[in-house]
């Protein structure tokens, strides 16, 4: 199992040791004859959460954000991120070292042309950025008159002392009543694309497309049930799984031996190597530049582009929909426990952030098949709640207040399904704009989960109806509308998405979130997420196209006393009737009497008393 965790921003790998790292890192960059070098925020198969062993950018610059990239020079340094991190990154960064800049509005490549001296040899490390990343930064050195330089072996490995242990945990193999397929078909429908992308081999360097092709699942990195593994699945012959052997008891490996050759990562290089005069698929998100230079290297042709398995694994099958609403069944018992609770205990005022969080695990844990939580809790009382990717911290964290919002964002690993849910509750009594956005940020969740589109329709086509409610008064919000879920595995799972940048069509069988918001500085926040399955609907006599809708998978009550009925039409209104009348039915039976009560009231029709 896990425990709750939560950061302090002066811990011992943080601002107050960056100062003297910096200056180590400098050092052995002049021995090493370079000017400079970038740290970014990556392991080498550019994963979402990083195993301690891999957390160089946190370790330089005391900074924990989940996005970011540091560049050292002789003379000056900057930290660069994300607007979700700007609060938490002055916080955690120490200013008379790094700079902080925008990560989108001045990324790395231009402050590089405006700060490298001509004749610089700035140093990267190809193993942790893809060749899309290196070609940009190459581009940023040469408008400079610098020279980009690929390091053998990273600078800062050689310097930290006490560094973590790379992960160890066991491989598993995920039982088929979970998967709803074997690894061996997989592979044959994977060997077929491959075919169809004119390819003689595909390199897998995507962890989680490893996991889902091998039907392996495994411990290396929090949150996520990832075995950190690579693999080269050839349109002829055996594939070759490359996992520690350690992580292997010998039943998984006879497992895996049955139709695939196992060996060491450290093989993956001479592989490559040898392939030879082949055309080799690599993944252009997840591809390590280093990967792209072994096969170019080898006389083989390196082609990069989208890993054909994300689009495979993000349409579920019979089992994989089963087994995430069981889940979601699961985890709607342990979200009303936790929702009657917490309607008991915030209006004392005593309640935190960090309170409300452990409550929440607690009841997850009471399950009894709690794998793991499926991110960090965002739980952000009155103003904290108005940070889109909040993390309370023993320094942040804040009692929540009286007549104020409460937003939590969370989820689930169990071993059949992942959840990610959000409610945003009032502890009194609400205001009347707090009721206005909240309506608002409602009926674009209304417009997503009632939406029917042809076949073909991507998420970008889809995400205006969710800000729709908003735009009318004024108001939008920065992130994207909704994001592909994995089965038992990634929380944030590509290709699809709903966003203004989601260009992949939606397919029958693929989950995504719902989850409008809005969010007023200093004040609150308002989120609404539901997860969402692509199913089939009916077709109109004269339909030229398939026809597709969202089927909500979450079951948790929204907050009555936040929605202003007079904003909503009739199909609003039977939309959010008819859904707490299935969250009642579904899970009621499930829960004890107080907490049934607590249901029964929390669902009533609306306009009831």
């Amino acid at each position: 199992m896990f425990e709750a965790r939560f950061q302090t921003f002066d811990d011992s790998n943080g601002r107050a040791e960056s100062g003297a790292r910096v200056e180590r890192l400098r050092a052995e960059l002049k021995r090493r004859g370079l000017d400079g070098f970038v740290v970014p925020r990556a392991d080498r198969q550019q994963n979402e959460y990083l195993p301690a062993s891999e957390e160089r950018f946190a370790w330089l610059t005391g900074f924990t954000g989940s996005a970011g990239a540091a560049i050292v020079l002789a003379e000056r340094a900057a930290l660069f991120t994300d607007g979700r991190y700007t609060v938490q990154a002055g916080a955690q960064v120490d200013r008379e070292i790094f700079s902080i800049e925008h990560l989108v509005d001045s990324p790395p490549e231009q402050w590089l042309e405006q700060n490298l001296k001509s004749g610089a040899k700035l140093g990267y490390d190809p193993w942790l950025h893809t060749s899309e990343n290196a070609e940009k930064l190459r581009k940023a050195c040469g408008n400079a008159g610098a020279e980009l330089v690929a390091v053998d072996g990273n600078p800062i490995d050689a310097m930290w002392t006490g560094r973590p242990a790379p992960p160890s945990g066991p491989v598993s193999i995920r039982d088929i009543k979970f998967a709803g397929e074997s690894a061996a078909d997989k592979l044959n429908r994977i060997r077929a694309e491959t075919v169809k992308l004119r390819a003689d081999v595909l390199v897998v360097s995507d962890p989680q497309n490893v996991a889902w092709a091998f039907n392996i699942r495994g411990s290396d990195v929090t949150h996520t049930p990832l075995p950190l593994a690579f693999a080269l699945i050839r349109r002829e012959g055996r594939p070759t799984l490359y996992v520690d052997g350690g992580k292997l008891d010998n039943k998984t490996r006879h497992a895996l031996e049955e139709f695939t050759d196992v060996r060491a990562p450290d093989e993956l290089a001479h592989d490559l190597a040898a392939l030879k005069g082949k055309t080799v698929r690599l993944d252009q998100a997840s591809a390590a530049d280093a990967l792209t230079c072994l096969v170019a290297d080898s006389g083989s042709k390196p082609v990069r582009g989208p890993d054909p398995i994300a689009l495979m694994k993000a349409t579920k099958n019979h089992a994989e929909i089963a087994g995430s609403h069981a889940a979601h069944t699961r985890d709607g018992v342990a979200l009303a426990r936790f929702l009657a609770w917490l309607e008991d205990e915030a209006p004392a005022g005593k309640l935190t952030e960090i309170g409300a969080v452990e409550a929440l695990e607690s009841f997850r844990r009471d399950t009894g098949v709690l794998k793991d939580i499926s991110f960090p809790t965002i739980a952000g009382s009155g103003p904290n709640g108005a940070i889109v990717h909040y993390r309370v911290t023993k320094a942040s964290n804040r009692a929540i207040g009286k007549n104020e919002l409460f937003l939590i964002d969370s989820g689930a690993q169990y071993e059949d399904g992942t959840t990610d849910v959000t409610r945003t509750v009032v502890a009194g009594a609400p205001t009347e704009e707090m009721r206005d956005r909240f309506t608002r940020v409602l009926k674009g969740h209304i417009a997503i989960a009632t939406a029917v589109f042809p076949e073909g329709t991507s998420g970008a086509q889809l995400d205006s109806l969710a800000r729709m409610p908003l735009w009318q008064a004024g108001l939008d919000f920065d992130h994207g509308t909704g994001h592909g879920v994995g089965s038992y595995l990634s929380v944030h799972e590509g290709p699809a998405r709903i966003s203004k940048l989601g260009t992949v069509a939606l397919r029958r069988g693929m989950i995504l979130s719902n989850e409008p918001g809005y969010y007023k500085t200093d004040a609150y926040g308002i989120r609404i997420e539901n997860l969402v399955l692509v199913i089939a609907a009916p077709a109109p006599a004269g339909a030229e196209k398939p026809l597709f809708a969202f089927e909500t998978l979450t079951l948790a009550p929204i907050d009555r006393r936040l929605i202003d009925t007079r904003m909503l039409t009739g199909k609003e209104r039977s939309w959010i009737d008819g859904y707490h009348a299935h969250v009642n039915e579904a899970i009621g039976p499930l829960l004890d009497a107080p907490v049934r009560a607590w249901l029964d009231a929390a669902t009533r029709p609306l306009g009831t008393a």
